[in-house]
This record gives C-alpha cells, sequence and structure tokens, in this order.
C-alpha cells in the first residue's frame, strides 16, 4: 500500500510544532536535569542569527542545529553580576535538513539537540549527554 496520500497534503513543522515537540522532549529529560536548569529559556528559530554563525565560524546556516547561549553552572559563581537569562536555541530549518537525511523520529532528533544544548548548561562530557539522552529515551 502506498503512503503517497499521506504526505501529499503534509506541510513542514511551523516554528510552534517545534516549540510543542521542545516541550515534550523536554519533559522526557529527567527530572534531576530539568529542576537544576528550570530557568532555562528554550527558543525556537528557523536559522542562527548572521551574528552568531561568523562568531562561531560557520559558512552555512545549515550546519548549526542548537546553540547553548549562557555561562554554564560549571563557571558560574555567586559573586556574577545579573545577565540575561540562559537560553537553548533550536534551529528549526537546519534540524529538519538532518532530520530529512537521516531515519531518526523529528522528535528525537529535537530531542537530541536540546539534550546536547543542555548539556553544555551544565558543562557535560559527549559522554555525559549520551547517558541523559538513552535516561529521557531518545
Amino acid at each position: 500500500m502506498s503512503n503517497a496520500g499521506k504526505w501529499q497534503d503534509a506541510t513542514a513543522p511551523t516554528l510552534a510544532d517545534f516549540q510543542e515537540l521542545a516541550a515534550a522532549a523536554w519533559e522526557r529529560i529527567p527530572a534531576e536535569f530539568r529542576d537544576k536548569s528550570k530557568d532555562l529559556f528554550i527558543r525556537v528559530e528557523d536559522f542562527a542569527t548572521d551574528e552568531v554563525l561568523q562568531a562561531l565560524g560557520i559558512t552555512s546556516p545549515f550546519d548549526l542545529l542548537g546553540l547553548y547561549h549562557g555561562v554554564s553552572l560549571n563557571h558560574k559563581s555567586v559573586m556574577d553580576l545579573p545577565r540575561q537569562p540562559d537560553m537553548v536555541f533550536l534551529y528549526r530549518r537546519p534540524i529538519l535538513e538532518e532530520w530529512a537525511q537521516g531515519g531518526e523520529s523529528l522528535g528525537n532528533l529535537i530531542a537530541h539537540v536540546l539534550i546536547h544544548e543542555i548539556g553544555h548548561h551544565f558543562g557535560f562530557s559527549d559522554d555525559d549527554m549520551a547517558r541523559i539522552e538513552s535516561a529521557a529515551g531518545s
């Protein structure tokens, strides 16, 4: 049986759809990590800004799926001056491009990027982030 009808009227997930998928991924993250990062904001945008790409030395906006912006917990001090809130950016178009090329579900890919960027908030290693992903079922 053909799946053509299923895709005939399909449209790309919107920024709001991505925000919902990110919220669902957030809920799957183990509570101990959510509790420690409850002040973290998650933003979904189509692409990183030109300034961000230039600062990171990235030439194609499709090469950046997500970004942690802030000071990781392992570098914060009670003596720090107040700053902007810590944020995780998820970039919709690059994530969609990655999703189209791979065999992973969109929800799991968004969870992967979100967990990876939250890992930067904690100053975690890639191994630490892999354990969190496993616990989150991603």
